[in-house]
């Protein structure tokens, strides 16, 4: 695999995970209006969501080029 594919791999992916991201937002935000809220499954929801936050980040800094400072 060639520098430039393995770029595409990861831009591709984090688009993926930057989907699902913006997905459970939209799932939390209709399960926060509903009443009873179901906490538990609230919880699960937020945790998925920071794990794939802290995906989205790692994934970017492999596509930053490395500054020497």
């Amino acid at each position: 695999m060639t520098e430039g594919t393995d770029l595409e791999a990861i831009r591709r992916k984090l688009e993926s995970v930057t989907s699902e991201h913006r997905d459970l937002d939209d799932v939390i935000e209709r399960l926060v209006g509903q009443a009873p809220v179901d906490q538990l499954r609230l919880q699960r929801l937020k945790k998925r969501k920071l794990m794939l936050k802290d995906q989205i980040a790692k994934l970017e800094s492999l596509l930053l080029p490395d500054i020497i400072a």
